[in-house]
């Protein structure tokens, strides 16, 4: 067959995703979901060299996350017809993240599975425990070094690359990591079951003198189970066991995503929302060293992480029908907006001595330029449309 550069990148592929306990499911197409990112593997256009109608495969079992790995295609780049140009490596592309010991052979996979899933045993201590529509939840604590769990955390980071963007793996060999695995937990005919439903991990640094800061890292909830609620739960359950802990001064996240963002906006809130220093008669008064000192105190909040908190409950204590009240609201944020924009400024006077008069009036100008008017704006109205998401959530709850 003659091939024509066009045909040889497949942008287009599908990639599927199942979550299976027994054999007959592995045959049932209709409980299908597909990863959000791929770039991390196959580049920032997500493309496939050599194949056409190109699908891949990947199982999971729901407790072991004993891992198959196949794909089909209808035609495949032939060396002998096109200069020796050969077909990407999918294999070898997905080994670099999948675990070792991935099946490929799908009939040996299923015999195997339900061995894998009726032995499993979930790893660590339970910390907490729910029921939600009818279902049992337990969340457990598990170090780095319990035994047998390295291998099976190489089974489940590999999500991570699936669903965050910027997810990178970490050194489990580090025993200063923590992970809180979320399972659900079932009967299945005789036996009792716990399918994997989400986890976060924690790396605690040191805190001058003598504390701990302890960072979250990553946490995921897996597309089955995702928009019921329970990142909301893994959060706050891994929050009242840190409350607890007096070496832990207070608790920030590792380059958070949008949706982590979010979560823990809302989980913050709720929590704050108890403190008498964010009582709404105090709202209006502007934030305060003591709302800053209350929320690390008590519940291990960040005072980065407390601003926005406040700036989050006053927005839904404003009136904003009432147009001087929301004014000072709105004036009050963008004034912590306007920082970097005052930093810049007085690093110019710096250099004032520096530079010639023409350029140092040439930076001058365009340090107040209208783009930074609009720029400003622009940023305080994205925020303010965050804040208002945030918002919406709680008073659901």
């Amino acid at each position: 067959m003659a091939w024509m550069e066009s045909e040889m990148i497949t942008n287009y592929f599908r990639f599927v995703l199942y979550i299976v306990t027994h054999a007959d499911q592995v045959l049932d197409q209709s409980q299908a979901f597909h990863p959000e990112y791929t770039h991390q593997l196959f580049g920032d256009n997500e493309a496939i060299f050599g194949y056409s109608d190109l699908e891949i495969k990947l199982y999971y079992g729901s407790s072991s996350l004993l891992t198959y790995f196949g794909l089909t295609y209808s035609d495949k780049i032939d060396p002998s017809n096109s200069d020796g140009v050969k077909a990407d490596d999918i294999v070898q592309i997905l080994s670099e993240i999948l675990p070792q010991g991935f099946y490929t052979n799908l009939d040996e996979y299923m015999r195997v599975l339900e061995r894998e899933e009726s032995k499993f045993k979930p790893f660590g201590e339970i910390i907490n425990n729910y029921s939600l529509n009818d279902q049992t939840f337990e969340i457990r604590k598990v170090s780095a070094d319990t035994p047998g769990f390295k291998a099976y955390h190489e089974r489940l980071r590999t999500f991570l690359i699936w669903y965050i963007e910027t997810a990178s793996f970490i050194d489990d060999d580090d025993d200063k990591w923590t992970f809180y695995l979320l399972f659900r937990k079932r009967k299945d005919q005789e036996s009792i079951r716990y399918d994997i439903v989400g986890y976060m991990t924690v790396y605690d640094y040191y805190a001058y003198p003598d504390k701990i800061r302890s960072r979250i890292s990553q946490i995921i909830v897996l597309p089955p189970f995702q928009k019921n609620g329970h990142g909301a739960k893994l959060l706050e359950s891994y929050y009242s066991l840190a409350e607890k802990d007096d070496d832990i001064l207070d608790i920030t996240a590792e380059d958070p995503s949008e949706n982590f963002i979010s979560l823990r906006d809302f989980v913050d809130c709720r929590r704050c929302a108890r403190l008498p220093a964010f009582s709404t008669s105090n709202l209006h008064e502007g934030f305060c060293e003591n709302m800053a000192n209350e929320a690390r105190t008590k519940l291990k909040i960040h005072k980065k992480q407390a601003r926005r908190v406040y700036e989050i409950l006053r927005l839904k204590a404003t009136d904003r029908s009432n147009s001087k009240e929301y004014q000072a609201y709105k004036n009050y944020v963008k004034r912590r907006l306007s920082l970097p924009f005052k930093r810049e400024e007085k690093d110019l006077m710096k250099l004032q001595k520096f530079l010639k008069p023409e350029e140092y009036k040439a930076a001058i100008m365009q340090a107040n330029s209208q783009d930074k008017i609009q720029i400003l704006n622009d940023s305080y109205k994205a925020t303010e449309e965050a804040y208002l998401s945030i918002i919406e959530k709680l008073a659901l709850y």
